[in-house]
């Protein structure tokens, strides 16, 4: 129950950060997107209304009437109305001459709809954007009877030797419209990609918790064999230290090799000390110190090598370079590092008792005997 909550805490986690990051980065792409779409658009109509203008001016200078220029123009942008840009032409007395849509040439443009002195070449894609979305007049909003005609004049340019103005139009529901399909573009880019990125994160994070609770259930198995193998090993300490202390005397008895006691030093007296009495012995600084059950201690001018070997080895274990420990003074046996173990004693000591995991069998053998 509780890895399920916490991959779908994990799930929620990842789509809200997904979404937040999301939302800035979709606004700024659809953004750049849009200001090259609609720059594009508007450098395509001022060039076509420029190029318009350059050739009706041509003609005019060269000799052609103007009824035969305007009969060209009109032919040539027949129907165009329909396209996302168009260009159209009127007098500047408001009278429109050409335009792509037959019936509306030779009507005037009135005050509220004039854009002549309006519209202006500093016109940006940014002014552009913003007309779309609302509708503001930059060179003011022309209605057609057809509604899906509707469109804004974003760029004017006068014909030489005549008093003409080419006008570039815009189809505003022809640029919303692309300008729509490219920002559901991207949400659907963002959809699917945002399901992928999810569901593969959220695989991925299972996937890796799985692997890790994997783990965490063999170390918890370890660590509980480890605690019963210790279990054992202190009861068999217990087992072991009444079976060793009822036997000492008829193994001492027995074994003529090993003493009963050590003469050691206090101060400046000498005194025996039997070994059953013997808790730890231990060297420090070169000096061998002995320490009883009663805590007192005294030296020995004998080394951890001559001792153990006339000591009981029933009663004495040589835990490591350092230490010769009683049996009858082990307090408890615990789990120290990489299967190593320590030693607790009673009179405690002040230097950790360590058994090296090389050493470790050999002493679990010294119990079990």
């Amino acid at each position: 129950m509780r890895k399920d909550r916490l991959y779908l805490l994990t799930f929620l986690g990842i789509t809200i950060i997904f979404l937040i990051i999301s939302s800035v980065a979709v606004r700024y792409f659809v953004k750049f997107s849009v200001d090259r779409v609609l720059e594009t658009q508007l450098e395509f109509s001022k060039r076509e209304a420029r190029e318009v203008a350059s050739l009706l001016g041509e003609q005019l200078k060269n000799g052609v009437l103007k009824d035969t220029a305007i009969i060209s123009l009109q032919n040539s942008i027949g129907s165009t109305n329909q396209t996302i840009g168009f260009v159209s032409m009127f007098d500047w007395s408001g009278k429109i001459i050409c335009h792509p849509d037959i019936k509306v040439v030779g009507q005037s443009i009135s005050p509220e709809e004039s854009f002549v002195s309006s519209v202006s070449d500093d016109l940006t894609s940014k002014d552009f954007y913003s007309l779309l979305q609302n509708k503001q007049a930059v060179g003011g909003i022309r209605d057609f009877e057809d509604t899906s005609q509707e469109s804004e004049v974003i760029y004017l340019y006068p014909v030489d030797n005549s008093d003409w103005i080419i006008a570039a139009h815009a189809n505003t529901q022809l640029v919303m419209s692309q300008i729509n399909d490219l920002r559901n573009k991207f949400y659907n880019i963002l959809i699917v990609m945002g399901l992928v990125m999810i569901v593969t994160s959220v695989v991925i994070v299972r996937l890796i918790g799985s692997r890790y609770e994997n783990r965490l259930e063999e170390k918890n198995v370890k660590l509980s064999n480890e605690v019963v193998n210790l279990a054992k090993l202190n009861s068999a300490v217990d087992a072991y230290q009444k079976r060793v202390v009822g036997q000492s005397v008829e193994n001492n008895e027995d074994d003529s090799s090993s003493k009963s006691r050590i003469l050691t030093y206090h101060r400046n007296e000498l005194r025996p000390v039997p070994t059953k009495e013997i808790a730890y012995i231990y060297t420090e600084n070169t000096i061998t110190y002995i320490v009883c059950i009663d805590s007192k201690r005294s030296t020995s001018n004998s080394s951890l090598d001559e001792l153990i070997s006339n000591l009981d080895g029933n009663h004495f274990f040589r835990a490591n370079r350092q230490f010769i420990i009683a049996i009858s003074a082990i307090e408890k046996i615990v789990k120290y590092g990489n299967n190593q173990l320590k030693i607790l004693i009673n009179p405690n000591s002040e230097l950790d008792i360590i058994i090296s995991k090389n050493r470790a069998s050999e002493f679990k053998q010294w119990l079990n005997q």
